[in-house]
């Protein structure tokens, strides 16, 4: 009886480590980011099997859009950390929406605990941001002026405990508002790189009729991550090859920008499921030569 409990025991060890290791090749063949706000449904109802199919899909790692009451999809920082490795993915940024100069402290050091790199503000902050449901248009309230500074101080505090911001655009910040400032371009020009960067958002760029090769060009080095979304010919979000956006001219200007991580992202999937739209933008970006 004694040595059969070792001997059961040895071969439940090689059991675990062969399958660690499988995990492990197989997590090695992944490349690329997904935007985890694509598959938000999905993961409000499975986020522990949802995540194993982006796994699966072949995504390496992943940006998350679920913090809520100090969890990030339910799970503490520490358990979303140690599930993620478990899988072999990498979270790498995540969309901290909610963020205020009264809280940020708290979500930065849940940030930080859950293995994060990137604090990524995904519109204008602090009741700043506004959207029309009827028009179906973004915008904000107050000034550029007060954006650059709430970027700025949440950017200092995200340096001192190792993080680093970045702040998305959509296609209003690309556009000249009521003053005649274009956003963005106040943003770049007045804040500090140390402090803050910025995440470009392809689709919104080209939906705002602006051309992100000219921006990377113009301010080389802001833009240190990517969404990689596509768009159809009605100008609706599509997976990633499906639609007319030049994904290739883009990617040979990758150092210009900054680049380091990007994100398949797709906001609304209309008559494909999002665990299919992923796959296929998956291959979508292999076809184009991302890795």
């Amino acid at each position: 009886m004694y040595n059969f409990t070792i001997n059961k025991s040895k071969k439940t060890l090689v059991v675990l480590a062969l399958f660690s290791l499988t995990a492990s090749l197989q997590a090695q063949d992944n490349f690329g980011g997904l935007a985890l706000y694509t598959v938000r449904d999905n993961m409000g109802k499975d986020a522990k099997g949802t995540l194993e199919k982006v796994e699966e899909a072949g995504y390496a790692y992943v940006e998350a859009a679920g913090y809520n009451d100090g969890k990030f999809y339910g799970m503490t920082p520490e358990d979303f950390k140690s599930y993620m490795e478990s899988l072999g993915l990498k979270p790498v940024s995540t969309h901290q929406g909610t963020v205020t100069l009264e809280n940020a402290d708290e979500q930065i050091a849940a940030v930080k605990a859950a293995g994060f790199e990137y604090f990524t503000i995904p519109v204008p902050p602090m009741g700043m941001f506004t959207f029309d449901p009827e028009a179906r248009t973004m915008g904000m309230k107050g000034t550029v002026e007060d954006l650059a500074e709430v970027l700025t101080e949440l950017g200092k505090k995200c340096e001192a405990a190792g993080l680093k911001l970045l702040y998305h655009n959509h296609d209003f910040e690309f556009k000249q508002n009521e003053e005649g400032v274009v956003t963005i371009d106040y943003l770049l020009e007045n804040t500090d790189p140390k402090y803050v960067n910025f995440q470009m958002d392809l689709y919104w760029v080209t939906k705002a009729g602006a051309d992100p090769v000219a921006y990377f060009k113009k301010y080389p080095g802001r833009f240190k991550s990517w969404h990689v979304k596509d768009m159809d010919d009605e100008g609706k979000f599509a997976p990633v090859g499906e639609g007319h956006i030049d994904f290739g001219r883009i990617l040979e200007e990758k150092e210009t920008s900054g680049m380091k991580k990007y994100f398949v992202e797709q906001d609304m999937t209309w008559d494909k499921e999002p665990l299919e739209v992923i796959k296929i933008s998956h291959k979508g970006i292999k076809e184009i030569g991302f890795d």
